[in-house]
């Protein structure tokens, strides 16, 4: 009678496990209906006061989830067998080898190499499968607490800032790297006023603290001042956009962006001179702002240095250097002559102006990328975001260590605080949105679907606490701002 060899009998116990597994299976699916509706039937006889559509729901989804864990248990199983499967062969491989002098060493080298590639395939699929379960939950709580209320659409390249401003009329500011920024009435999605005075991609729009003034940095090497005036138009009823359809993501190409021939911008009144214009960078200004109180500003260049002015003689009184690569964006604090202003070099700079003598400067080296933001928040915390895919969460008084860190998976942008509610919101390269609170838990996602929501790179996010209508906008470079309501007290609730 011939004997088999060591291969020939792992290939046979190895046809055997699958033949049992996969009847394993067909049990298993043919019986899940019968055990649903026995545990449909159990529930049904317990005493609740819950309603019956509200148990029925939770049922399904109990039931998907069940569903999921069983599906991962199986490929749990399955990868188990082609491990002992793959160790089987390799050791049979090793024992009917003639002339070769494979070491043990060397076959358990091989050995551990290819079972460490199915443990990570093991975990990828454990990750993707519980993470695709807890996104779809996530998911429908997000789309009903984070609604879309307007979108405004009238610029012709991608959007790169977006503000709200501080005085009445509250209007919402864009800037655009089609050389034009635009005011826009947040009830009703006209645009109201449209800037024209610079000959590059404006970069930055920033309100004045307590006047009709804006605030422009472009790519024409200057920051323009300029007065506007506007009158809101009546108001129009707001079409419901909570009920478009969810989360199936496609991609589109040109043709399908908002055309901007068609938006009405080229009607509303034109601004084309600013009152002042700060002309000291020798590159590109990236961002601009506001020092408290309106009566200094402050801009960020591609030079390499952020420069202090003074806004009615537009003479510049500081030139702040220090950073080794190429400005990202600067950011004042609201109530104390603070800046900071974030860099290519990784790092973000903290410059202290309230003695006016003294101008210290702190250097936070806490991140491995890019630095695209640094924002104030209440109290002494700074918030930085970073091409490294990470947020962190500063105090003042330390700078060696963040008190919290973000880990995210696409590079942030311009993010914003809203201050009141300790909320962060972080615009992605990758067209999301999110929300997290300052301890750095995730709060929400903006709903995104082919429907609503962002097509290209999310690029600036800004709150504004008090509107009743929006209160977080958004831009990117599908040529796009968005107003969204988020309900806070839900979304802290759900936290």
């Amino acid at each position: 009678m011939p004997i088999e060899s060591g291969s020939c009998a792992s290939a046979r116990q190895a046809k055997q496990k699958r033949k049992s597994h996969s009847l394993s299976i067909r049990r298993t699916n043919s019986s899940e209906q019968d055990r649903a509706g026995l545990q449909r039937d159990m529930l049904e006889g317990q005493d609740s006061k819950l309603p019956s559509s509200v148990r029925n729901t939770l049922l399904e989804l109990f039931g998907q989830i069940e569903r999921e864990f069983e599906n991962l248990y199986i490929e749990n199983l399955e990868l188990r067998r082609e491990i002992d499967t793959l160790n089987e062969r390799l050791a049979g491989e090793g024992q009917t080898i003639d002339g070769a002098e494979l070491s043990k060493g060397q076959l358990k080298t091989k050995a551990s190499h290819s079972t460490s590639q199915l443990s990570q395939k093991l975990k990828t699929t454990y990750k993707a499968s519980t993470s695709k379960i807890v996104s779809s939950f996530k998911t429908t709580t997000s789309r009903a607490i984070c609604q879309l209320v307007k979108e405004y659409v009238g610029h012709r390249d991608g959007i790169w800032d977006v503000s709200v401003a501080k005085t009445q009329p509250v209007v919402l500011g864009t800037a655009s790297a089609d050389h034009t920024a635009l005011l826009w009435s947040i009830e009703t999605g006209k645009s109201l006023v449209k800037y024209v005075g610079h000959v590059g991609s404006v970069n930055s729009i920033k309100f004045h603290p307590t006047e009709q003034v804006a605030l422009t940095a472009s790519g024409d090497q200057t920051a323009h001042i300029w007065r506007y005036i506007v009158q809101l138009p009546t108001p129009q009823p707001t079409a419901d956009c909570s009920q478009m359809s969810g989360e199936d993501e496609v991609e589109i190409s040109d043709k399908d962006e908002p055309d901007g021939d068609g938006d009405g911008s080229s009607d509303c009144p034109t601004v084309r001179a600013p009152l002042t214009s700060l002309k000291s960078h020798q590159g590109v200004v990236i961002a601009a702002d506001w020092l408290v109180g309106g009566k200094q500003a402050v801009t960020a260049s591609w030079d390499r240095t952020a420069n202090l002015y003074d806004v009615e003689t537009s003479e510049l009184v500081h030139s702040l250097t220090g950073h080794d690569q190429e400005l990202t964006h600067c950011c004042t604090h609201p109530t104390q002559r603070l800046v900071v202003t974030s860099s290519r070099d990784t790092t973000f700079r903290l410059w202290d102006f309230r003695d006016p003598s003294i101008h210290s400067v702190n250097v936070f080296q806490g991140h491995t990328d890019t630095v695209t933001s640094a924002v104030f928040t209440v109290g002494d915390n700074v918030v930085s975001g970073s091409d490294d895919r990470t947020v962190k969460v500063w105090d003042l008084k330390n700078m060696r260590s963040p008190i919290a860190t973000i880990r995210t998976d696409s590079a942030v942008n311009r993010i914003n605080v809203c201050v009141g509610q300790r909320i962060i919101a972080l615009p992605h390269d990758n067209r999301q949105v999110r929300l997290f609170d300052m301890s750095g838990v995730r709060l929400a996602r903006l709903p995104r679907s082919n429907r609503q929501g962002h097509r290209r790179m999310v690029c600036c996010s800004a709150w504004s606490e008090d509107h009743p209508i929006c209160n977080l906008f958004t831009c990117g470079f599908d040529r796009q701002a968005i107003g969204w309501n988020i309900n806070i007290p839900a979304l802290l609730q759900e936290k």
